[in-house]
């Protein structure tokens, strides 16, 4: 099946994850991605390891399948001039190099819009376009810290705590992508390209709207409640008398059916317990009834229990317990990629019931440039 994007061409100048993770979205979906990586080494991230395949890592090989791959030394006047001529027939370009360098190196957003007024150009910073931070470099982690998601995860006794999936970066790849589709159907409407600017620090502000608007309402710090919410209750992992269980009782109708399944009607009585406000007010009181309830009995006999009566709960994977659920394997998430036999996970999306399947493996460095160069050289002689 042709992907829906089909026929569209990406420039992706990009290192990592943020911009590769926008480049790979983009490639599962049909485009054409060229990936641009420097000649000593390429993108950094082919060393992001262990685990390693074929010498590059497997992260690298994950979020830059379906590439062609590229070496420019956007330091050399001669490769700026090669990057231009293969961004003047391009559709998008993606860029998360170091903030402030595009424009050092003459490959900055009006350089590349005088080459090509129907470009979309992408840029991925740390901080963002414009402000004191402006220039400053930045990983996930780093984000994580400035942008207060630290502060929001864990137990009130833990120190500030790190997220482990990379969520800003995956998060700015993401918006980089919604982006891009917007501006090209813009382009469509106009004729006109335009620019795009998303950072991993616009992304962490996103992920902490809620507690930010709600200390902008009433001046109060949101407290942790470890793997609680703070607004709903109960909605949390407890422990059962062998694995965790996490139980999402998300309204007073599902928390009705939470008390009889787990056996005490008399919750239902309390008035520290009848009504979401109220048991948000009363959290301590209402999880120090129940875990040694769900202590009890072992996580079989709750999640039997609780999916009776239509209580949302679900068992406590481990990546190895995920890998071989059924429903991981029912949605058909998992794609091999061709060369390597690498197993991935694909896009989270399908199209007419089908998701994208990866036509083509991580490229080896420099792998295409005898094909494109070839082909800019032909362009130029015509």
């Amino acid at each position: 099946m042709a992907g829906p994007l089909t026929g569209i061409k990406i420039i992706e100048v990009g290192q990592a994850l943020a911009g590769p993770l926008a480049g790979v979205i983009m490639a599962d979906m049909g485009a054409e991605v060229i990936k641009v990586e420097k000649p000593d080494g390429g993108d950094d991230a082919r060393l992001w390891g262990p685990p390693f395949v074929d010498g590059d890592s497997a992260m690298f090989r994950s979020t830059n399948r379906n590439k062609k791959s590229v070496t420019l030394d956007i330091k050399s006047a001669e490769d700026v001039a090669r990057l231009k001529a293969l961004v003047r027939d391009a559709d998008v370009l993606i860029q998360n190099l170091r903030p402030g360098i595009v424009d050092e190196v003459g490959i900055g957003p009006d350089a590349m819009l005088a080459v090509n007024p129907r470009l979309i150009y992408c840029s991925i910073w740390a901080f963002g376009y414009q402000g004191p931070l402006r220039l400053a470099p930045g990983f996930d982690p780093l984000l994580q810290a400035f942008g207060a998601v630290m502060t929001l995860t864990g137990r009130p006794e833990d120190p500030p705590t790190f997220c482990a999936p990379a969520i800003n970066d995956k998060a700015t790849g993401m918006w980089c992508v919604i982006g891009a589709l917007a501006a090209l159907q813009q382009r469509h409407r106009t004729g006109k390209g335009c620019v795009v600017d998303t950072s991993l620090f616009e992304s962490a502000v996103s992920w902490v709207e809620g507690p930010l608007n709600g200390y902008h309402l009433t001046g109060k710090l949101s407290e942790r409640h470890g793997t609680g919410s703070n607004i709903l209750v109960p909605y949390q992992t407890f422990e059962t008398a062998d694995r965790p269980i996490c139980i999402a009782a998300g309204n007073d109708r599902l928390f009705v059916k939470c008390a009889r399944a787990l056996g005490h009607p008399e919750w239902l009585d309390d008035p520290r317990f009848s009504d979401g406000r109220t048991r948000a007010s009363n959290r301590h009181a209402l999880v120090a009834l129940m875990e040694p309830v769900l202590r009890a009995q072992p996580r079989d006999h709750w999640m039997a229990a609780l999916e009776k009566v239509g209580v949302p709960c679900a068992p406590v994977n481990n990546i190895a317990e995920l890998s071989e659920t059924e429903q991981l394997h029912a949605v058909d998430l998992l794609r091999t990629l061709p060369r390597s036999g690498l197993k991935v996970v694909g896009l989270p999306i399908s199209f007419d019931k089908e998701r994208p399947h990866p036509q083509g493996d991580s490229p080896r460095l420099g792998e295409h440039n005898a094909e494109l160069f070839a082909a800019l050289s032909d362009a130029a002689n015509d």
